[in-house]
């Protein structure tokens, strides 16, 4: 009979947290966003969880973006073309986040693009240092004026499944992607997040679970955003 009142008791206590998510998220617009490697599935998840909690999603544009088939060809020509026009692209995202009144969730953050993307570039030797500065004195003046998420969902994936799932989706332009330009973007998103400070950070482990097929692995995911946001109010 007491085991039966615990549990009564804990999903009551269940109801009311989520009861005071839900009136504390009508007032507060909040910014989420989905970050991690080429292949990781933030896309995927984007539109789980924006159907889910009803948040209104923003993807990252490959579709119509004129500049990738050219890059992957031809990156040091179309390195910095590429990475201003997702800086473009994200900066723009985030403006309609002002104008909104529905919660965002965003498919790749536009701190990724300068601190992951273009300085590997850089590094590569694929952006000279003359666009790199440019690019980073583009990126300082937007990020002067956008906030960072209120929660960052930080998939973290291996090279084999990266690989893996890159093949699954059958982008015909990825086809190029090397494993040495993976890894240095994994261990690039290794470092920014080890020290990241701009608000909630969920680290989710991709490598183990499939939350497209599954719903229990999309489940657990729910319940780990659920605690952080009970946490935020």
């Amino acid at each position: 009979m007491i085991d039966i009142q615990k549990k009564i008791s804990y999903l009551k206590s269940l109801r009311n947290q989520k009861s005071n998510y839900l009136n504390a998220s009508k007032k507060l617009k909040m910014y989420f966003a989905i970050a991690g490697n080429i292949g990781a599935g933030k896309t995927s998840l984007a539109e789980l969880l924006s159907k889910h909690y009803d948040w209104e999603a923003h993807y990252e544009d490959v579709i119509d973006n004129p500049y990738l088939d050219d890059f992957y060809n031809h990156m040091e020509r179309w390195s910095f073309n590429l990475q201003v026009y997702f800086l473009n692209s994200r900066f723009r995202q985030l403006k309609n986040f002002r104008n909104s009144n529905k919660n965002f969730i965003q498919d790749r953050t536009i701190y990724e693009d300068a601190h992951i993307f273009a300085p590997n570039l850089h590094a590569m030797g694929l952006m000279n240092q003359r666009d790199f500065n440019n690019y980073q004195s583009l990126f300082e003046l937007m990020e002067s004026m956008v906030q960072g998420p209120d929660m960052l969902i930080y998939l973290r994936s291996s090279i084999p499944n990266l690989v893996s799932k890159i093949h699954k989706r059958g982008r015909e332009y990825e086809n190029s992607i090397s494993i040495e330009y993976l890894s240095r973007l994994n261990e690039r998103y290794e470092a920014w997040v080890s020290t990241y400070q701009k608000g909630k950070l969920l680290i989710v482990d991709v490598d183990e679970i499939d939350f497209v097929e599954n719903k229990e692995d999309l489940g657990q995911i729910i319940e780990k955003i659920d605690a952080e946001l009970n946490g935020l109010f």
